[in-house]
């Protein structure tokens, strides 16, 4: 049994977006689905969020777990995947990046603090097994191109993207549900038993 980590994004909770569809559907698969209400969802700070986030990693194993961010929730997973010590436990198994902007989106200056420091690809490249990004051409957070979004991060990661033509944000708002199956066919695609 693997486990899947989701970190949702800014003014979200647990129940938000695709996570139900996901929860079921990575659970109906036989995985464990952890996806925590992040702290002060609707002014996110990057030091609790990467706590949260750290806090449910601690007892999986790496090479058996899937971290998983949608918006600014995959900029939570890298900074956490950026501060693990792949020489103590080794990389984890994949990290799947739905709809996360590479730099500050246009008007979401108040994540400035996610954005802080530079990236260290090489060590992130080292963290996490496969990477996989899945993007909207249609995202209107990620603007004024998706694709530019998509491409710093597919070079930075060395990632496997999937831009579709549409889709938004993949949840225009936090109660939107949405299935969202390209997001869990990623997800397996980073597992371990799916190879």
């Amino acid at each position: 049994m693997s486990t899947v980590v989701i970190s949702h994004g800014y003014g979200a909770d647990y129940n938000s977006v695709w996570f139900p569809y996901a929860r079921k559907a990575l659970e109906a698969k036989g995985h464990r689905v952890h996806i925590p209400n992040l702290p002060d969802s609707n002014a996110p700070e990057l030091g609790p969020w990467r706590a949260a986030l750290r806090k449910l990693t601690t007892d999986t194993n790496p090479a058996d777990t899937v971290l998983v961010g949608h918006s600014v929730g995959g900029i939570n997973v890298l900074r956490l995947l950026q501060g693990h010590d792949v020489g103590a436990s080794g990389p984890f198994a994949g990290a799947v990046l739905v709809a996360t902007p590479a730099r500050i989106p246009a008007g979401y200056e108040s994540l400035a603090g996610f954005f802080a420091e530079p990236f260290d690809w090489p060590r992130l490249r080292r963290a996490a097994r496969e990477y996989r990004i899945l993007t909207a051409a249609d995202d209107p957070v990620l603007q004024p191109d998706p694709a530019q979004h998509v491409k710093e991060l597919v070079v930075g990661l060395q990632a496997t993207a999937t831009l579709t033509a549409t889709g938004a944000h993949y949840g225009a708002t936090p109660d939107d549900h949405i299935d969202l199956p390209e997001a869990i066919r990623l997800v397996l695609d980073c597992l371990p038993a799916a190879r």
